[in-house]
């Protein structure tokens, strides 16, 4: 029979992701994310793909029900303290997940969507999204979404230019749907810096800034959800740790590597958060 948790065991972080053999993205920089905040990373493989830091190949989605047995199978046996879920390839995994994460509603629940279900053809899945906002969304702490994708889910047309929504009106109508937060990225917006700002039921919960590094990377996305959900699992406010994770993931990107033939892979070292 296996001992207790000893009581300065590391919290420990569910995260559902694809595969990424480069180590740039994925569930490999999801636990390095993870790992670097302190955390235990727990990682639950959604799908597995041929990639490298140019391009994704070739993708094959796992199962739903494999996806449930991976995930119940930790639950079963490790005290997890926050869920990070990155990319679900198609409405049937999102609805999945949905139910499994219900089961643990004091759990919190960072969502990084990858709305293309792990293509890499340029073609939204209308279904997945239509799963991802009836049946997860409402479930989550914080979901992360970058500009384009706030806009695409806020139902933004691009054509319409800057007659359209407002980041700050799509923000609220992804918080009508029931998630608590959203954190809306920049880095496609045509700012000098990079603007992330929180919102929260009331409003704007923080707005950081950052500076414009120059390149490509590979991961920066899942750097961040990961590691705003250790922090959440160590105990931190919402706000406190998507500030430090922010941080955490500038750094990983000034200390970026051009490891490849594509995008700069972020240097995660693990013993202490940068």
């Amino acid at each position: 029979m296996p001992s207790p948790p000893h009581a300065t065991a590391l919290p420990v972080v569910l995260s559902l992701a694809c595969s990424d053999p480069s180590g740039g993205g994925g569930n490999v920089g999801a636990a390095l994310s993870i790992a670097a905040a302190g955390a235990h990373a727990a990682c639950v493989t959604t799908g597995l793909s041929v990639r490298d830091t140019r391009n994704v190949e070739r993708f094959w989605p796992v199962e739903a029900e494999l996806i449930d047995e991976q995930a119940r199978a930790v639950l079963e046996d490790l005290p997890v303290s926050a869920f990070h879920v990155g990319t679900l390839a198609d409405a049937r995994t999102a609805a999945m997940v949905a139910a499994l994460v219900a089961d643990y509603p004091s759990v919190p629940v960072v969502l990084d969507p990858d709305l293309y279900g792990g293509r890499d053809d340029g073609q939204i899945d209308e279904d997945l999204i239509g799963a991802l906002c009836e049946l997860l969304l409402p479930q989550c702490a914080l979901f992360i979404p970058n500009s384009i994708e706030a806009r695409l889910l806020a139902d933004e047309q691009e054509s319409d230019g800057p007659a359209g929504r407002s980041l700050a009106e799509c923000a609220q109508i992804l918080l009508d749907s029931g998630c608590e937060h959203v954190l809306i990225t920049g880095s496609h917006e045509p700012t000098a810096q990079v603007i992330n700002t929180l919102y929260g039921i009331r409003g704007v919960v923080r707005t950081d800034a950052w500076e414009r590094l120059p390149g490509s990377y590979l991961g920066a996305g899942i750097t961040l959800s990961a590691a705003i959900a250790a922090r959440l699992a160590r105990g931190e406010a919402l706000s406190d740790a998507a500030r430090s994770a922010q941080a955490y993931v500038w750094q990983t990107l000034a200390n970026a590597q051009q490891l490849g033939m594509g995008r700069r892979i972020p240097h995660r070292p693990l013993g202490g958060q940068p």
